[in-house]
């Protein structure tokens, strides 16, 4: 009786192996649509039909492959997709770069006084300047220098008025590097605008409008601030010792005119940059 019982069991394994054989070794030449809730439905396999959908299966999915994208709006040579939304982008550029030209106060970048020479790298500046055999040297990058403008309104959705709306100021960090002739070795300074001394109340004694965060002494030439080396942070600074520093860098031209006139500088670079930004992307879109 036990032997018949296994023989009646093998003998359905190998009909159901055999079906399952024979099923996966039909062709298929006449795929089926599968519903999206079907527990058969494989990701990434869907037709274009499926994804197109208008149906309610399908109503949660962005379009994809909607008609406007597969019919480019502007014949163009590039190869490029072109849009509706394309076309709108591009006209809202061309009217933020005439806006932003017209509120621009100089194609021509501000002179720094005290006799120091200009020298640009994309976003990246360099000013020098030599004084009784010292070659100072101040280095700054205008990307990430605009300050974020939080304030309570702001926070609570109320537009401002264009004529309510503060002045566009960038405050880079700049790093001024001081060089003797017989040194081995540059001082190095790692300078920053506070937010708390940008502005003074009338009434109120004037400031220094940066401040020095780190000095170090640094292989001359070097591009690359060497972590082995000693780093004095200010933030425990003796005071004494903090205004010698301060000292030290107005001697060479390093003080509140420079910092203000800096700050004018690199302002203007980085609303220039900023429109150059503006024409690129519209150029990109356009495929100009």
């Amino acid at each position: 009786m036990l032997k018949s019982v296994v023989r009646a069991v093998g003998t359905a394994v190998r009909l159901s192996a055999a079906t399952t054989s024979t099923a996966r070794a039909l062709p298929r030449t006449s795929p089926t649509l599968c519903s999206p809730n079907s527990a058969t439905a494989r990701p990434f396999t869907r037709s274009l039909w499926m994804m197109n959908s208008n149906g309610a299966s399908s109503g949660y999915r962005p379009k994809l492959f909607s008609s406007k994208i597969l019919s480019p709006s502007v014949s163009c040579g590039c190869g490029g997709l072109h849009t509706e939304g394309d076309k709108a982008f591009s006209d809202f550029l061309s009217d933020e770069i005439k806006e932003e030209k017209k509120i621009q106060k100089s194609k021509a970048l501000p002179k720094m006084s005290g006799g120091w020479e200009l020298e640009m790298n994309g976003t990246e500046a360099k000013l020098t300047r030599s004084v009784s055999g010292e070659k100072v040297t101040v280095t700054f990058n205008v990307n990430n220098s605009i300050p974020p403008n939080f304030d309570e309104e702001a926070d609570q959705g109320q537009q401002k008025p264009a004529e309510d709306e503060p002045e566009i100021v960038s405050t880079p960090n700049f790093v001024v590097e001081v060089t003797k002739q017989a040194a081995k070795h540059s001082l190095v300074f790692d300078c920053h605008y506070p937010e708390d001394e940008m502005s003074h109340g009338e009434g109120e004694e004037e400031s220094d409008i940066f401040a020095i965060r780190e000095v170090s002494f640094q292989p001359e030439g070097d591009s690359e601030w060497k972590e082995t080396s000693y780093t004095l942070n200010t933030d425990s600074l003796d005071w004494a010792l903090y205004d010698h520093l301060m000292d030290f860098l107005a001697d060479r031209g390093v003080d509140n005119t420079f910092a203000d006139e800096l700050m004018e500088l690199s302002t203007a670079m980085e609303h220039q940059e900023y429109i150059k930004f503006l024409e690129d992307l519209s150029g990109f879109v356009k495929c100009n």
